[in-house]
């Protein structure tokens, strides 16, 4: 009884202290984000970006590579089927890039959604992940490149310093790159550490979808052969479609329609183009199919959906 005592004394002990610092670093994230509206706003750490909204808001992007940490407010993501919840003091790891629709669940003008965004550099992430031992995991497990994890003291206490330097520009340039470091080592030592860890072993599952995707990327707008995106991962047709929905929850024709309809809203919204010439540039031949793809992804057909987000 006595130990379970110690150990439950410990525990809260613990969660106080991770409390205590998401608390001080949504107060900093507050000052840094005061006055400059609803978004994501730069540092003068090039990775480091903060989030900011005031109100509940739908998100629809394709989410980078990155650790981002709620500091204040929640949030919710939808990544193919599958929908993600999380709030403060947890985070989402992004591993390759992915089209996700979100929303804020949690804001107000008084108690904005505050976020700490860190970029992860697949690079960088390399020249550490052969010094960390590796999680017992199959050659050819496949992990999802998107999931949500309860924060500990070790990386909050890490995403709170690196926040601080913004007090002292002085000294960014040699102690920012020794906190990221420090970020990617518990990442790595963290519970979800085989799926950071493919990001950057070469020739894992996640490394293979990953090149699939930027070439989906580079041609979204052209028909999709996924024989061929196969064939340069270096699998077969049926090994490359299972590992591609289990790092993306979707297919690769699934993946390819959500590019081409968040690329037309995006023209259609920030170049005032009309829906049928989104439609052709991002590749649909039939405009009435587009609209009705349009409508399943986001409620309404697309004028309506630019007139609202314009409202907004």
């Amino acid at each position: 009884m006595k130990t379970e005592t110690v150990n439950h004394d410990a525990m809260a002990q613990r969660h106080s202290s991770i409390a205590r610092r998401c608390a001080e670093l949504a107060a900093r994230v507050a000052r840094h984000t005061d006055g400059r509206g609803n978004g994501i706003h730069p540092t003068a750490i090039a990775q480091l970006e903060f989030m900011r909204d005031d109100a509940s808001t739908t998100i629809c992007n394709v989410y980078e590579p990155a650790i981002a940490i709620v500091v204040q407010g929640k949030k919710e993501i939808w990544l193919g089927e599958e929908t993600y919840h999380y709030g403060v003091a947890q985070y989402l790891v992004v591993s390759v890039e992915l089209p996700v629709r979100g929303f804020i669940v949690e804001a107000t003008p008084e108690q904005p959604y505050l976020g700490f965004l860190l970029k992860l550099s697949p690079l960088e992430l390399f020249d550490i992940v052969a010094q960390v031992q590796p999680r017992t995991a199959t050659p050819e497990s496949s992990c999802r490149g998107l999931f949500v994890s309860d924060v500990d003291l070790p990386l909050i206490d890490c995403a709170l310093r690196l926040t601080q330097l913004l007090n002292t520009p002085q000294d960014i340039p040699f102690l920012a790159p020794m906190i990221i470091r420090e970020i990617y080592y518990r990442l790595l030592t963290g519970e979800q550490g085989e799926a950071i860890r493919q990001i950057a072993t070469s020739g894992s599952n996640m490394q293979r979808i990953a090149g699939a995707i930027e070439r989906i990327k580079a041609g979204f707008a052209q028909s999709l052969r996924v024989e061929a995106l196969a064939a340069q991962a270096n699998m077969s047709t049926s090994s490359f479609h299972r590992h591609f929905k289990s790092v993306t929850s979707m297919s690769p024709l699934q993946y390819q329609k959500q590019l081409r309809l968040l690329e037309a809203r995006r023209l259609m919204l920030a170049e005032n183009a009309d829906a049928t010439h989104a439609a052709y540039q991002v590749g649909y031949e039939s405009p009435s199919q587009f609209s009705r793809e349009y409508s399943r992804m986001f409620g309404v057909p697309p004028i309506q959906d630019i007139q609202r987000l314009r409202i907004a």
